[in-house]
């Protein structure tokens, strides 16, 4: 009997952030797709959000006590080492126990360990990078896997040239036809139908400027005759839960229905994280991005910046926020020819086949 009937073991970890973790989902999607019979097992960091995120998508997964190194001197630091220690060393068991045909990473604390181990192991290892600059776990496992999917051009610098393969990063499949939705997602989030929907997007942790911004501005939006969705995050929802549904105002802590998200929305605030820009390109919304500053070599900027030089989306800088949004905003708003111009152009960007290529790179692996 082949292996592809006998049913492949395949073991992802990707955490931390949503950026690290739908990508993971998404690609175990694409597998379960072409093979049925597969076993999946998820790892990640004990804590974090993929421990709730992962079995809400229906898999299994293994939580490993391991965080990232903070920059300044904190009991983190500290504690760091034994927390790799104990991390490679339950790695290890889950490693010996499940016995995966295959590895795949796709960033966040976790990765590092199942990955390192797997490889010593002799299994198969593939790593999936958002980013267009790689974060130190990717960089660190670069030497050890076999192939690493990257989203952006020029990653030599950081990674075996041998080993890259452009696939650009995996996205929600639920995306790729909003058009047909818009009704109902209207109807899902008690929106009025005929009027402008703002989305506000502060990535999967929430971001504290931009709920700033909003609480400052929910007068400013009123004026404008603009409904809103706002998904604050997990740690800022008790500060402004007592917005919700006055003034046409919904906030949530997280969004589960982000297919339903974005076609209610007309137009988008978002941060750029890799996996936010690629889902907005295949959604075709205008987007004013407001990049976080708080990341490794202002990378959130870059893909912003990847996405304004094609006058597919705009750009406010955080500390332009209070001086700018208005402005940039009620332009927008008036201008129904910008907004088709921004959505038609930054839809031109998307990689659509990104999960089903990276799965053939998986697969291809699996053969050998």
């Amino acid at each position: 009997m082949s292996k592809k009937n006998e049913a492949y073991r395949i073991i992802l970890s990707g955490g931390g952030t949503g950026g690290h973790i739908y990508p993971a989902i998404a690609i175990a999607n694409s597998l379960k797709e072409r093979f049925p019979n597969a076993e999946f097992l998820f790892v990640g960091a004990k804590d974090r959000m993929e421990m709730e995120k992962v079995p809400q998508a229906g898999y299994d997964i293994r939580g490993l006590w391991i965080s990232g190194i903070q920059r300044r001197l904190t009991l983190k630091n500290l504690l760091f080492p034994f927390k790799l220690m104990s991390s490679l060393w339950n790695a290890r068991k889950i490693v010996n126990s499940f016995k995966p045909d295959i590895a795949i990473g796709t960033g966040g604390f976790a990765s590092g360990p199942l990955l390192f181990v797997a490889a010593s192991k002799k299994v198969p290892c593939l790593i999936q990078e958002q980013n267009s600059f790689p974060g130190i776990t990717n960089k660190l496992l670069a030497k050890k896997v076999q192939k690493i999917c990257v989203a952006y051009d020029n990653l030599e610098r950081f990674f075996p040239k041998e080993k890259i393969i452009k696939t650009g990063n995996p996205v929600r499949q639920d995306l790729l036809d909003i058009e047909s939705k818009i009704v109902e997602a209207k109807d899902f989030f008690n929106l009025r139908h005929g009027k402008y929907t703002l989305l506000v997007l502060g990535g999967s942790l929430g971001a504290r400027n931009i709920n700033d911004l909003i609480e400052k501005k929910l007068d400013f939006l009123d004026t404008q005759n603009v409904q809103v969705i706002w998904q604050c995050g997990n740690l800022y929802y008790p500060q402004y839960k007592i917005y919700s549904n006055t003034k046409d105002i919904q906030v949530y802590p997280f969004l589960n229905n982000m297919d339903f998200a974005y076609a209610a929305a007309d137009i988008i605030i978002s941060r750029a994280g890799a996996s936010s820009v690629s889902e907005l390109c295949i959604v075709g919304k205008p987007v004013i991005f407001v990049p976080s500053p708080n990341v490794a070599e202002d990378h959130q900027t870059k893909n912003a910046l990847a996405i304004v030089d094609k006058q597919a989306a705009l750009l406010i800088k955080e500390e332009d926020l209070e001086v700018d949004f208005e402005n940039i905003f009620s332009k927008l708003i008036q201008s129904p020819e910008k907004q088709k111009e921004l959505g038609s152009n930054i839809k031109k960007l998307a990689l659509v086949n990104a999960t089903n290529d990276i799965t053939n790179e998986v697969i291809k692996l699996l053969k050998k």
